[in-house]
């Protein structure tokens, strides 16, 4: 606590009687307030953490400043990380700042326990366990468990999971089975015939994870004889419907009329010019015509005579003239 005021008469006492300068009298009262009450200095200090100050020198009372753990430490789970002023002192803080190992190391064989998935914190020597993925079976022989050790690395994995294998697929009856790597969980095989047969069913097949197991993603398939297939085909093969009527179709053919020469008989004192020959025009016929020409031919006269063919019969005709004019 600070000292009571002096009163005026002892200052005087003080002075032997006389009365003190006003600069001294100011001096005396400035000693005489009390202090300032509550507020807090800057925050102790916490080793591998940094106070967040929000840019302020002096703190009032129930003030609350957090630190944050400085690059490559981790705070350590359920310790303090803030201080807290009351009655112008800082609370007390432990250190609370740690090197730990980073995530635990991925392992395409293996998945950490479900006990390790929400932990961020890994101090030196902490240890973890794993436990074998689907297609992978445990090799007892070897441990499954890392450690984080003194320079905050995890120890080295031995490969304590082992693939499963698949059962043997069998003998192709008329064909190959190609095992390119081995049987093991994610190998392939693959299917062939040989040379007269055709494969029916998957080319190849892969060994997969079904529950905890593993197994062909496909069946062996089958090769079958071509000209056993060839057979069946034709025995099975039937018309499915009438077969279409193809027919012919040939365009109008027009015969070009010949050009006649005037014909000539001697017989005295008489001359017959030559007959004109009719234009005749032909129509092609259909397919079920052609066994009947008489119906697929029409012969048109422009005279009154109709012409049975050709020139035959115009011969025959003026030599029925001749004779009647000769008799």
């Amino acid at each position: 606590m600070s000292p009571l005021p002096r009163s005026a008469p002892a200052v005087r006492r003080l002075m032997g009687g006389q009365t003190p300068p006003p600069l001294l009298l100011l001096l005396l009262l400035l000693l005489c307030i009390p202090a300032a009450q509550g507020d807090c200095s800057l925050p102790p200090d916490v080793p591998n953490a940094q106070p967040d100050l929000r840019g302020l020198a002096s703190f009032p009372e129930q003030t609350t400043i957090t630190y944050k753990c400085n690059k490559g430490f981790v705070k350590v789970p359920g310790m303090a990380d803030s201080v807290l002023c009351l009655n112008d002192k800082w609370s007390e803080v432990a250190e609370f700042c740690n090197r730990n190992c980073d995530v635990p190391t991925r392992l395409h064989f293996a998945s950490l326990k479900k006990s390790y998935s929400k932990q961020n914190y890994f101090p030196e020597g902490f240890t973890v366990e794993y436990e074998c993925r689907k297609g992978y079976k445990r090799d007892l022989t070897l441990s499954e468990k890392l450690t984080c050790l003194q320079n905050f690395t995890w120890s080295k994995p031995d490969e304590f999971c082992k693939k499963k294998q698949c059962p043997t697929p069998g003998e192709l009856k008329n064909g190959h089975v190609n095992i390119t790597t081995d049987l093991l969980f994610g190998a392939s095989i693959f299917f062939s015939c040989n040379a007269g047969y055709r494969l029916v069913g998957a080319t190849s097949s892969y060994c997969f994870a079904i529950a905890n197991d593993v197994e062909w993603s496909d069946p062996l398939p089958e090769c079958q004889d071509i000209s056993s297939l060839i057979k069946t085909i034709d025995k099975d093969f039937k018309i499915s419907d009438i077969l279409p009527d193809c027919r012919e179709i040939s365009p109008t053919v027009k015969a070009i009329p010949a050009v006649e020469k005037p014909i000539t008989v001697n017989f005295p004192a008489t001359k017959y010019p030559a007959i004109p020959r009719a234009t005749t025009s032909f129509h092609s016929s259909t397919s079920k015509n052609r066994g009947n020409p008489s119906s697929g031919m029409r012969i048109m006269s422009s005279g009154t005579m109709l012409l049975i063919a050709g020139r035959a019969c115009v011969t025959l005709t003026v030599l029925l003239m001749v004779l009647v004019t000769i008799g």
